[in-house]
């Protein structure tokens, strides 16, 4: 890119009100707060802390959940995982202008969709598998179901695209 594409590419995204970016930065924000939740557990389940303080309230124990078989069970514990995923949303929502590649979006959509569908799959396992809840991941899942609510409208606009152009 010059100056003068890299110049537009920064006033768009900084200063930008159409509602795409207004929900790519939401992306962006939803997504920083997965990371920071997943962040948590990633310094429990690395032994950095001891202890996830739970809410004074039945049926939440963060430890037994995020020391579970299903939480060690990719080869490495799913809180850096997580923190990993997040992340991938942040140059998927800040890539191009408001203009951009109708496949940015639907990459974006589409991985915030298996996301949701992972995440949805862990949500359901800690009352069933482990009967216990996580705060820290029913964060990370709204976080998850925020992140694609959000792309759903452009991811919409790209696919309409992509398909009058076939």
């Amino acid at each position: 890119m010059n100056r003068l594409q890299t110049a537009w590419l920064r006033e768009q995204l900084q200063h930008g009100q159409e509602a795409d970016l207004v929900r790519r930065r939401a992306i962006i924000a939803c997504s920083l707060l997965g990371i920071a939740s997943m962040s948590a557990a990633t310094l429990f389940q690395t032994g950095i802390i001891k202890h996830l303080p739970d809410p004074p309230l039945p049926s939440f124990d963060a430890d037994k959940v995020n020391s579970s078989h299903l939480a060690y069970r990719l080869g490495a514990p799913d809180g850096p995982l997580a923190v990993l995923d997040f992340a991938a949303n942040l140059p998927l929502a800040a890539f191009g202008g408001i203009r951009r590649s109708p496949w940015i979006a639907l990459l974006a959509g589409g991985k915030a969709g298996m996301d949701m569908l992972g995440g949805a799959y862990y949500f359901s396992l800690m009352p069933r598998k482990e009967k216990a809840w996580c705060l820290y991941c029913i964060l990370a899942t709204l976080a998850e179901a925020a992140v694609l609510a959000l792309a759903l409208p452009e991811m919409g606009r790209a696919f309409k695209t992509v398909s009058r152009t076939r």
